[in-house]
């Protein structure tokens, strides 16, 4: 037998086209330099396990020369059994052995990490692909790692191996950047490079479609040879007629072949799996495929999780009489629901099915490949059930039908009300997949319809910001429910309703008046049409709650008329006589926010105390947070603005803690307004205190720009809403007369580039953050890095921060993917630029703004402990 030498012969060649992962490089090296003995890559197939390990090991032996052994066990059959395993191992990593020994001898000889001087050293095995073959693998690393001093062992398994001290490091997604990068890279190969905005754009969503996936990513690339990117992206419909699983194969050669073709990739999954987990796996399909985002992207409040655990199980059980056998009859493969959640297990540890986790709630998803998939086979059951498909339909648009009723009769009236908006938020795809089935039947066109109606009601769409989608959704729904009611029915009239006052909000006051004087009509058919009703607003002449609510906001928004307060009471309490308490509440809160908008100081004050009585008492935390805002226009308006601001923050912070960015906003904008009745005031009161006007009138100034620059992105227009618009502009105008045109312009620019994804708006508000240049002014001079610091190189400064955290020279290289010879000589470099004689001595010199890199990489440190004594084979 010919021992091992240090040329990692076995170690596959690495490709050209890698890209990304220094988050999981990182980690990996950390584990590795570190006392792990087991580390297993674990995630779907493609998704880059093998080449990651390839370039862990390949920076590993450059920076420490350790051994690297290569084991690719995919040519075994699945189940092999633990003696298969050890002789492919054996086979890969020998040139040859006539002694005659066991196999366990040679590997042990093979892996000994003892040197001359009876040393431990490391040596590194790499098995690649133990999915299939999990139980053999699993009893041959235990072996070698009770018996071998020195092995770590780097597995790739599309699901754990479960040994008991695995560390185990699941690979994402690539991150959105790098996925286009490698997109370019392979459309590069086929001899179409992307060239332009166009071009780039739709590479963008060719990889948000195959959801940054790397192999998908670059069979789609390889398409180019064929179609042009457009071409490609209109083929990624996830509905049946999806092209990805007819694309043909990849490379012929230099590939593996279980990674030739989209269906490949899954099929090798799906064959591993137990009828069972293949029933509920292809019954998931019913659900909207789930976003796999990498984790470190930055974060995206707008994600959808996928389904909980009570979704999955009423929509993919059987009835709850069967069982797991064959009792009465029924096949052994039908699902109750008591198994459910052990199968969700099982198909998440074969990454087959992504998980979101929340304090409470574990989500489940198919990503859309992953899906297709799925709806192909489930179609392939329906030629043995072929009501199969449709009844997961039926059963998908009820339940969430049946939900959102419920969390609309307890959004503004209950203490679980965060939980109903956690939940409604992480189902929203599902909800929007349930209104589009629901649109292939007219009879259950209806069903969309109410879950349309129960949305707007929470004011989901604006949260999501949604609100021309939900329109569009929502007149689908009616005009496929007019087929078969000649006559409006309450439904259809609390959602017209409902349209008009989106289109309100929307800013377009000419289709929601054409709206409501359809509702009229409908409603009174034998009412004098020649008297115009809308100069009645104070006569009850018998509309139902949703179109009085409807016709309230006209009347606030569009009117500026104050009997928008009549209305909004009248329709609240026709809401209370149908039971429907959340519309009740929202009449009210409007009613309120009319009274402090438009009423006199008497009716702002009472109606906005009551109010905020009322939902204090109800235990909601958004009933308690609208209450606040509303009662806050009161005491702006009318005397007390500074009162105003504190509920302004109060609410700011339960909103910022709710993920609420809607109404978050609002809070931000009565702020600006609250801010510049206090200039106002004070300036009428003869205070001369210019320096607080000025700043004051810097800080609206900031936020005025974080918000325009947050409602353009979601489409929505301030200008439009009336007294709302007047308050806003009034406060840009007092501001930009106290520091000219010029300043308020740039200052306005500079909010306009908060990181609207982190909130920042919100922040800025709350006070919670300020921009870098407040921040210097605030430093007190005690940070100001030493002039000596500042003489690294950008390289230099990371490894000085390493090695001021306790790493070594030689894990600094192998983080760095970088020689020890060169970590040497960067560290000399260091001491001789700040002029210290030990590296000890280089905390001294780390900036403050440094500091707390410095400690989390000193918690990072990797510390070896003494491995477990060889046992004998």
């Amino acid at each position: 037998m010919a021992p091992y030498s240090s040329d990692h012969s076995t170690l596959p060649v690495a490709t050209a086209c890698f890209i990304g992962r220094e988050r999981e490089l990182e980690t990996i090296s950390t584990l590795i330099l570190g006392s792990a003995q087991l580390v297993t890559l674990t995630g779907p197939g493609g998704i880059g396990k093998t080449r990651l390990a390839v370039e862990v090991v390949r920076r590993l032996h450059k920076a420490k020369d350790t051994p690297v052994l290569w084991v690719r066990l995919s040519r075994l059959t699945p189940g092999s059994d633990v003696m298969a395993v050890a002789e492919e191992i054996a086979r890969s990593v020998t040139e040859s052995d006539f002694s005659g020994r066991s196999v366990w001898e040679v590997l042990a000889d093979t892996f000994s990490g003892i040197d001359a001087r009876r040393r431990i050293r490391q040596s590194v095995l790499v098995l690649d692909s133990c999915e299939h073959v999990l139980v053999g693998a699993a009893a041959v690393i235990t072996k070698l790692l009770d018996t071998v001093a020195g092995l770590t062992v780097i597995a790739t398994s599309r699901e754990p191996i479960g040994w008991v001290d695995e560390h185990l490091v699941t690979i994402p997604s690539l991150s959105h950047h790098n996925a286009i990068a490698l997109f370019r890279k392979r459309a590069e190969l086929t001899g179409h490079p992307i060239t332009g905005m166009d071009e780039t754009a739709m590479a963008a969503k060719i990889c948000r479609r195959v959801h940054n996936h790397p192999l998908y990513i670059q069979l789609a690339a390889a398409r180019l040879s064929h179609q042009t990117p457009a071409m490609v992206l209109h083929g990624l419909t996830g509905h049946a007629d999806d092209a990805r699983l007819r694309w043909s194969h990849g490379p012929r050669f230099g590939a593996d072949v279980r990674h030739r073709g989209v269906s490949d990739v899954i099929a090798w999954s799906y064959a591993l799996c137990s009828n069972k987990e293949r029933l509920l796996f292809d019954r998931m399909s019913v659900f909207a495929a789930g976003d796999d985002t990498n984790p470190h992207e930055l974060p995206d409040i707008t994600i959808s999780m996928g389904a909980d655990l009570d979704a999955i199980e009423a929509i993919c059980c059987d009835d709850e009489t069967c069982g797991t056998d064959n009792q009465k009859g029924q096949s052994n493969e039908a699902l109750a629901r008591r198994d459910i959640e052990e199968l969700l297990e099982r198909l998440t540890a074969q990454s087959l099915i992504t998980t979101s986790i929340t304090s409470d709630t574990v989500f489940y998803s198919l990503t859309e490949s992953l899906r297709v998939f799925a709806q192909h086979r489930l179609r392939q059951r329906s030629t043995v059930d072929k009501d199969e498909p449709a009844r997961l339909r039926d059963r998908h648009c009820r339940y969430y039908r049946d939900k959102l009723a419920q969390a609309a009769g307890q959004w503004f009236t209950s203490s679980a009300s965060r939980e109903l908006w956690d939940w409604a938020r992480a189902a929203w795809d599902n909800i929007l997949t349930a209104i589009e089935t629901s649109l292939t039947s007219p009879g259950d066109a209806f069903i969309g319809l109410e879950i349309c109606v129960h949305l707007i009601s929470m004011r989901m769409p604006f949260a999501r910001g949604k609100i021309r989608e939900m329109r569009r959704l929502t007149d689908n729904c009616l005009n496929a429910t007019q087929i078969l009611a000649p006559h409006l029915t309450q439904l259809q009239i609390a959602a017209m309703s409902a349209t008009a006052w989106l289109a309100l909000v929307q800013g377009l006051p000419g289709d929601a008046e054409k709206i409501l004087q359809s509702c009229f009509a409908a409603c009174l058919p034998g009412h004098d049409k020649r008297q115009s009703w809308r100069q009645t607003p104070g006569i009850d002449v018998g509309l139902p709650a949703p179109v009085e609510y409807a016709w309230g906001t006209e009347l606030l928004i569009v009117r500026h008329d104050a009997q928008a307060i009549t209305v909004f009471t009248r329709a609240r309490d026709k809401f209370d006589a149908l039971g429907d308490v959340g519309s009740a509440f929202m009449s009210e809160m409007y009613a309120a926010k009319a009274a402090a908008l438009l009423g006199n100081a008497q009716q702002a004050d009472y109606l906005t105390r009551d109010f905020l009585e009322r939902a204090i008492a109800s235990g909601s935390l958004w009933a308690r947070t609208e209450a606040e805002l509303a009662r806050s226009i009161a005491l702006t308006r009318h005397g007390n603005p500074a009162e105003a601001l504190a509920l302004e923050r109060t609410a700011l912070a339960s909103q910022l803690n709710a993920r609420d960015q809607w109404v978050g906003l609002w809070a931000v904008q009565y702020r600006i307004w609250s801010l510049a009745y206090i200039i106002t005031d004070s300036i009428n009161s003869e205070n001369n205190d210019r320096a607080m006007h000025t700043a004051l009138a810097i800080e609206i100034s900031h936020l005025t720009g974080g918000l325009q620059a947050e409602f353009s992105r979601i489409g929505f227009r301030i200008d439009k809403l009336g007294p709302f618009a007047e308050e806003s502009t009034k406060a840009v105008g007092t501001a930009r007369q106290i520091i000219g045109p010029e300043a308020f312009a740039a200052e306005k620019a500079r909010g306009s580039r908060l990181h609207l994804e982190f909130s920042e708006v919100q922040r800025l508000a709350l006070g919670t953050l300020t921009f870098p240049e407040i921040s210097k002014s605030h430093d007190n001079g005690k940070t100001f890095a030493s002039p000596h610091w500042n003489q690294l190189t950008a390289a230099e400064r990371e490894v000085a921060a390493l090695a001021a955290a306790g790493w070594t020279n030689t894990a600094i290289a192998a983080r760095r993917g970088t020689s020890v010879k060169t970590t040497n000589a960067q560290m000399a470099a260091i001491l001789q630029k700040l002029i210290i004689t030990s590296r000890e001595e280089i905390i001294k010199y780390v900036p403050a703004s440094r500091i707390d890199e410095v400690r989390l990489e000193a918690a990072r440190r990797p510390r070896r402990t003494s491995r477990r004594p060889p046992q004998p084979m």
